[in-house]
């Protein structure tokens, strides 16, 4: 694996993170903390229209040509500015999933859709409540899926879902509309910034072409793309957390020099850079692998438990160095804590992916 950027992918880089920083003000976390949709839609027309949704579509389907790792960079520097946005629900747990297992019609429809702005969002797999979720039955006009899932995020603002439910005793993946006739929204109060949804489904019919794939393996995808591509999310936060640290250990003064000076802060922002800095080779190699086509399950559990606990531990030592002005409102540090507990749940917590790498291993 080589993480050396090339020029196309320093540009995105620096594109995303001068906008984003320009945009941060109204449309960033705390601007959009009381705003019913989470996000900012004239940001997304911008995304729309810098190519952002199609960076990692086939340029057939409306796409830029691009693949994971360079949309990747996106949800890095997003969550360097701390910005909420529901392009990683839509491009890495949507059209990723589509763009491998969709039948050569459903790429045509949705990714073009995404491509030109469609948002999307999906129904996360149940990690900790084995057995619950929405369930799907075989009608002779396709499918209806019936039953509830939690912590969907953008809900409010997507115009399609990718919906996973058992069919069969096996999850399945099925492309929804979601006004469909059947489909209620609550909006469900979280830490998170992703403005999630609890979504009902009461008899919704879905047609026979809006199956995804004829197996889990979608499901799976659209888990695994989620996984890494929150990684990339985190290690942008952590980074900013870094910096933001290291920017107030140089400028707060205390005993006549500032705190950066004393030996246990010096210390403290050691240990917040190496977690960075292992935060970011660890998703970007999963990051890689699934872009490359290969198996990246051992990769994204490793990242995923790593880079999750290191992130809360990034924040958690910036918290000690800033003492109790990181606590308050007026400051963003707070901001990134919440992120850094909701986005350590998604998609499984470090518990969870650690069962799964010792699974892996061979490991009792």
């Amino acid at each position: 694996m080589d993480l050396t950027p090339t020029e196309d992918q320093r540009l995105v880089t620096e594109t995303a993170r001068e906008l984003l920083a320009s945009r941060a003000a109204t449309a960033g976390a705390r601007a959009m903390a009381d705003d019913p949709a989470g996000h900012s839609a004239a940001l997304w027309k911008e995304m729309v229209e810098l190519g952002w949704t199609g960076l990692a579509l086939p340029e057939e389907h409306g796409g830029v040509g691009g693949d994971f790792v360079d949309v990747c960079l996106l949800f890095e520097q997003l969550g360097y500015a701390l910005v909420p946005s529901p392009l990683l629900a839509t491009v890495a747990c949507c059209a990723l999933p589509i763009a491998r297992y969709g039948t050569p019609e459903q790429r045509s429809r949705w990714l073009g859709a995404v491509a030109r702005g469609q948002i999307m969002s999906y129904t996360p797999v149940p990690w900790d409540r084995p057995g619950e979720g929405p369930v799907a039955a075989s009608t002779a006009d396709g499918f209806v899926i019936d039953g509830t899932a939690g912590f969907v995020p953008y809900a409010g603002s997507a115009e399609a879902l990718l919906v996973v439910a058992e069919l069969d005793g096996e999850p399945r993946a099925f492309l929804v509309d979601a006004r469909a006739p059947g489909i209620t929204l609550r909006a469900a109060g979280t830490v998170g910034l992703d403005r999630p949804f609890t979504v009902a489904f009461d008899s919704v019919a879905v047609p026979p072409d809006r199956a995804l794939g004829t197996d889990r393996a979608p499901v799976d995808a659209m888990s695994a793309y989620g996984a890494a591509a929150t990684c990339a999310e985190m290690v942008g936060g952590a980074q900013r957390v870094l910096d933001l640290t290291v920017e107030y250990a140089t400028g707060r003064e205390q005993f006549g020099r500032p705190i950066g000076a004393f030996q246990a802060v010096q210390h403290h922002c050691a240990d917040m850079a190496i977690g960075v800095l292992g935060s970011r080779f660890a998703a970007y190699e999963a990051v890689w692998r699934l872009a490359a086509g290969r198996d990246a399950a051992a990769e994204v559990a490793a990242a995923k438990a790593w880079v999750s606990e290191a992130y809360e531990r990034v924040c958690a030592l910036g918290h000690q160095v800033h003492g109790a002005i990181g606590f308050t409102w007026e400051h963003d540090l707070h901001l990134f804590s919440r992120h850094a507990m909701a986005a350590a749940a998604s998609f499984g917590d470090d518990d969870l992916h650690l069962d799964r790498l010792a699974d892996h291993l061979g490991i009792p």
